[in-house]
């Protein structure tokens, strides 16, 4: 997804983040998303801020960076701004409901860019990026009306997009290591 989505030229296995960054985003996305689903009896959203902060956060920023400097500007972009995104989001608790579906919606906004700029990268790019605009908006919209199901529903979406992401990467990283097309990447 990341050298498909941005048009760059293809690089070496060695100079391209996008597994580890796919990785990140898809663990983060599938922590937070489960955690707010109510599956799990006494964990909640709040017990995934360590790893939206350290994973979401530090990983998916470091990623970014590492995709900017191999020159992907999408993939650099995309890992940056949602590294930023869960950073925020991580130490967000406290804060009232309509600075949170706010929060929410703005970074909707961001995801939809990357959705809109990524449409010609393939199927994985549109779920990944496609379903984390949706849950955005859903989040946002059960915040501003205090609806569980809504949130609930909005989880679901989130950890899709969680498992589109890491089946993007281990796609990536078993077909690189078998030298050939193992599992499907378009």
């Amino acid at each position: 997804m990341s050298n498909e989505a941005s048009g760059a030229n293809a690089r070496s296995a060695g100079d391209d983040a996008g597994p580890l960054g796919y990785l990140a985003l898809g663990l983060t996305l599938l922590a937070t998303g489960l955690l707010s689903t109510g599956i799990f009896s006494g964990a909640g959203l709040k017990d995934a801020a360590s790893v939206a902060h350290l994973v979401g956060g530090l990983t998916l920023f470091i990623a970014g960076l590492w995709q900017f400097r191999g020159g992907d500007r999408f993939t650099g972009t995309a890992f940056t701004g949602l590294g930023a995104f869960w950073a925020a989001w991580s130490e967000g608790a406290g804060a009232s409901k309509d600075a949170v579906g706010l929060f929410l919606l703005l970074w909707a906004a961001l995801a939809l860019t990357l959705t809109l700029a990524a449409w010609q990268g393939g199927l994985f790019s549109r779920v990944v990026y496609g379903l984390l605009t949706v849950s955005l908006v859903l989040n946002a919209i059960a915040t501003f009306g205090s609806s569980d199901g809504l949130g609930k529903a909005a989880g679901w979406v989130a950890a899709v997009s969680g498992l589109g992401a890491w089946y993007w990467a281990t796609a990536t990283l078993a077909n690189s290591g078998w030298g050939r097309a193992l599992l499907p990447l378009k």
